[in-house]
């Protein structure tokens, strides 16, 4: 943090210099633009006093027309002269300033070239001793490195000598208690004798026992762990299965949606019989009542998808022809066009189409190019084949038109061929062709729907098999879910009772060898505890003996750790300064490159200076050579016209007076236009300079930058915190950074000392975590999916009490006008019953007939109970009319005026519904826009007869 905050306030200060820099370029810039803008002022001040001169000549001119012009011209070679000796001496002071600047250009690249030599001889220099200040530093480290490996090695062992001094102390703690059990075991000696011999068996049968139970458990905990990896690395594969599968299953259902949109839209084409003229269409409605009808061309005939072209080419108009059973279905059928003014169609009678026409001309079918006959080419019911004879039979198939051409001219233009992408040749010459462009494919159309009937049907399986696999695969996955967790606590309690039985086998068997030690004849019993009495006391003097050396080895290694520790002391401190040092040599060496770049770039800028310098010195040259070119030209020009001229010299002097004036001002002029180029270089130099003082500043807030960039990534990968935390961490009285160093060093080390931790108890954290949240958000989602529900029902019964009782009144209201209506007066009523909830209450209707007292429905006649039944099922209607609505003897119980009334209202209600009625009353009937009705002219035989009253009535 504190390297961080110096490098921040030097980044401070650079962008300070920074800003100061560009408002200094913009200043500079701003002062250029400003000569630049008098500049043009002043060469137009110049332009201006040209044409005044021009004037003045032109005034000479109109005194004197021959010798004015003359004069005039001897004054404009004057002038013109005079421009280019003065502009000459321009250039001449211009040619030496400029090549000033190339040699004092010269001299400056020399010195620059001579100091850069310098930079470079110290930054090797520097170099040299910047890798001298790392190898010095790395030493150091190197050496620090092995004195903290000694410094570990040391305290291992100090930690091995505390450990075999605790394991020293217990034993001496285990002979003082041997020593007492010893001679409680020898006051105890007779009585025990006997009971030893007894525990000997019982501990002998007990460890058996533990050690069988023991390899039980040892077995089962294996099998647990591999029926447990065996579900875990099956749930691994079932979910890879699961992704798959699911993957698959959409790409199936995004495919059975298209081609079931596909078959749908196909079916409802081919059920409307779409791209087939109009009349076809009438009469393929009229299929299911016309038994005779058997369809379009097209539906008997089928096609391989290489020749749908060719045959639908060939058929041409024919493939909408309608093929019946005999000709009196096609007379009806004609009748039936006329009548209702539908248009025409053709059609084919099996009864008539026999014995078609054959083919002339057989050898045709050797030619080249030949396929086949158009008939032999399709699939067709052999009782439809004469329909295909008749229109196919006498066409050729022929893969292409040049062998279609071949054969036309072969056989003289005398056969009816098609290709196979659709040319037709007919006799006589005439061809038939270009892209072929038929939207409605009539002949494939069949073939398509079944090919996607099945595709469709294939899919739809394969879905449903994926979804049942899936649901098989996720049954599965529940299981082995399960059956994991429950290898998972079983196991836990199978080590619980591995660790228990363990202990108490380790336990049994130290019984078992202390009470074998029990064992012998008592005399032998007694010299042994006499034996061990001095065994224990010489392992006393031992053990002493070996804690004593314990103690000093503990002194040594501390002695050791101490010295190891000062002078890694030491060598911290000399880290420190070699690091700070290296640090330094560092700076210094970028500091050294800073000027080398720098004086590389100072080289560049002046070659590009002396290029420059010397291109305008070339053209300051050749402006001389034209001058005195020019010169010598007008000079020679002078001397002609002044041997023409010899009077009106007072005139001329005038003129010229005038004209040396303006000269005199536009030279003045040019003399502060030449001051212009001396500022201009200057004020380009300085711009020069800003402008790379402006980048080498950019630079160095570049560097900074990074800088700082790489320090807060260090500050995040070695403590994983962010620059805003450490400042908020910050304490101001730490500003020593070597002592820091130390501190953390120190803390690294007590950190060290703290031994291992459980990493298991984050992994068991993360997943009984991950169970709690799993199960707390399931049962979240369930509590609010709760709620949702008890508010959507809410909702849903507020809305329908409030949409129920608006719409029961608009029933209402409908129903007493329609009453008032079918009755021709009186009033129908609407009710709820009582104390009762609406959505479950029952409803009364009252109604009042004209010229009866207002009474309950069910106290009427059974007429005005149906009028009544019909006015509320009318008023419903109204309300919201259906485009479709079956009646089957509602009237029945009316009398004849109230079927009258009936009817014409009905008729009303026909502006927005279609009504079929069943009736058998007259007056209903007499409404009705068509009558069907049922006769039996002959016993057991029923016939359709109808009558269009519109019609009629059209043609009343």
């Amino acid at each position: 943090l504190l390297d961080n905050r110096q490098v921040n306030e030097q980044l401070v200060r650079v962008e300070e210099n920074h800003k100061t820099a560009s408002d200094d370029l913009a200043q500079t810039t701003e002062k250029y633009e400003r000569i630049k803008t008098e500049y043009e002022e002043i060469q137009g001040e110049v332009e201006r006093l040209g044409e005044e001169i021009e004037r003045a000549h032109g005034e000479l001119n109109d005194t004197s027309a021959i010798r004015g012009k003359l004069e005039g011209e001897i004054g404009i070679l004057r002038e013109q002269i005079h421009s280019v000796e003065g502009n000459r001496e321009h250039l001449l002071n211009r040619l030496a300033a400029v090549e000033a600047d190339i040699a004092e250009k010269s001299s400056d690249k020399s010195g620059i070239m001579t100091e850069k030599t310098s930079i470079d001889e110290q930054v090797a220099k520097l170099e040299q001793a910047r890798n001298e200040a790392r190898m010095r530093l790395e030493e150091v480290q190197s050496r620090m490195e092995q004195l903290n490996a000694g410094i570990e090695q040391a305290k291992g062992a100090i930690m091995q000598t505390l450990n075999d001094r605790a394991t020293t102390k217990s034993r001496m703690e285990r002979l003082d208690t041997l020593l007492e059990q010893t001679q409680i075991r020898k006051a105890e000696l007779t009585s025990r004798l006997v009971r030893v011999k007894s525990d000997e068996a019982e501990a002998e049968e007990l460890v058996a026992e533990l050690e069988k139970e023991f390899e039980v458990t040892n077995q089962k905990v294996t099998n647990l762990n591999e029926k447990q990896k065996g579900a875990e690395s099956r749930l691994a594969e079932i979910k890879g299965l699961l992704t798959e599968d699911n993957r698959v299953l959409q790409e199936t259902k995004e495919k059975y949606h298209q081609e079931k949109s596909r078959l749908d839209a196909l079916t409802n084409l081919t059920e409307r019989y779409e791209g087939y003229g109009g009349s076809v269409k009438m009469v393929m409605e009229q299929k299911r009542t016309e038994k005779g009808i058997i369809g379009v061309v097209a539906d008997i005939i089928k096609v391989e998808p290489k020749y749908e072209t060719a045959i639908e080419t060939a058929l041409g108009g024919n493939i909408q022809n309608i093929v019946t059973k005999e000709e009196e279905t096609a007379k009806r059928m004609i009748a039936f066009l006329k009548k209702h003014k539908y248009g025409r169609a053709t059609f084919l009678p099996l009864t008539s189409i026999k014995n078609p026409q054959g083919f002339k001309t057989p050898e045709v079918l050797g030619e080249t190019g030949v396929i086949g006959m158009a008939d032999e080419l399709v699939h067709i019911d052999e009782k439809y084949r004469d329909v295909a004879r008749a229109m196919l039979g006498r066409i050729v198939i022929v893969d292409d038109v040049n062998h279609a051409l071949a054969i036309a001219k072969k056989y003289a233009y005398g056969i009816r061929m098609v290709t196979l992408e659709g040319e037709l040749l007919v006799p006589g010459g005439a061809i038939s062709g270009g892209a072929f462009k038929n939207n409605s494919n009539l002949l494939g159309r069949r073939r398509e729907l079944e090919e996607l009937k099945k595709k469709v049907k294939e899919l739809s399986a394969k879905a449903e098999s994926l979804e049942q696999e899936i649901q098989e695969i996720r049954e599965e996955r529940n299981k082995l879910r399960v059956q994991s967790e429950t290898f998972r606590l079983t196991l836990q309690n199978a080590f619980l009772e591995q660790n228990t039985i363990r202990l108490n086998l380790e336990a049994a068997k130290e019984k078992k060898e202390e009470t074998a030690h029990g064992f012998g004849d008592l005399k032998t019993e007694e010299a042994e505890i006499a034996e061990k009495f001095r065994e224990i006391e010489s392992g006393k003097a031992e053990i002493e003996k070996e804690l004593e050396r314990s103690e000093e080895l503990e002194q040594e290694e501390n002695t050791k750790v101490a010295q190891y520790q000062r002078e890694l002391e030491e060598l911290r401190l000399l880290e420190s300064d070699y690091a700070a040092k290296s640090a330094e040599w560092d700076v210094e060496v970028e500091k050294m490159l800073q000027k080398q770049e720098f004086g590389q770039q100072n080289v560049d800028r002046i070659d590009a200076e002396i290029k420059r310098h010397e291109r305008e010195k070339q053209e300051i040259e050749d402006s001389m050579a034209a001058g005195e070119e020019e010169t010598a030209r007008k000079q020679h020009n002078i001397e002609e016209i002044l041997l023409t001229i010899e009077a009106s010299h007072k005139a001329q002097s005038d003129a010229e007076k005038r004209l040396q004036e303006s000269t005199k001002r536009r030279e003045a002029l040019s003399e502060k236009q030449k001051t212009f180029f001396d500022r201009r270089e200057e004020l380009a130099a300085q711009m020069t300079g800003l402008d790379k003082e402006v980048y080498r500043l950019n630079a160095q807030k570049e560097r900074l930058e990074e800088s700082i960039e790489s320090q807060i990534n260090y500050m995040w990968n070695e403590y994983e915190i962010t620059l805003s935390d450490a400042a908020s961490l910050r304490r101001e009285e730490l500003t020593d950074l070597a002592q820091m160093k130390r501190d953390i060093a120190s803390l690294k080390e007590q950190i060290k000392k703290l031994g291992d931790v459980n990493v298991n108890a984050i992994e068991d954290y993360k997943n009984v975590m991950e169970r709690y949240t799993f199960l707390k958000g399931q049962h979240d989602d369930l509590i609010e999916a709760e709620k949702t529900l008890e508010n959507i029902i809410t909702e849903l019964d507020a809305a329908m009490r409030k949409q129920f009782q608006e719409k029961f009144r608009e029933i209402g209201r409908e129903f007493d006008k329609v009453f008032r209506e079918l009755f021709g007066g009186g009033k129908g009523t609407l009710e709820l019953m009582e104390d009762e909830d609406i959505l479950e209450a029952g409803i009364r209707i009252i109604a009042q007939p004209p010229g009866k007292k207002l009474q309950n429905m069910m106290q009427l006649s059974g007429g005005e109970k149906a009028l009544t039944a019909i006015a509320l099922l009318f008023a419903i209607q109204n309300l919201k009319p259906s485009p479709f609505c079956l009646l089957d003897e509602i009237e029945a119980a009316l009398d004849e005026n109230n079927v009258t009334r009936f009817a014409k209202y009905l008729h009303k209600l026909t502006k927005n519904t279609q009504f079929i009625v069943i009736t058998h009353r007259r007056g209903t009937m007499e409404k009705a826009d068509r009558l069907y009705g049922i006769t039996m002219q002959e016993k057991g035989v029923s016939a359709l007869v109808s009558v269009d009253l519109i019609d009629k009535e059209l043609d009343d």
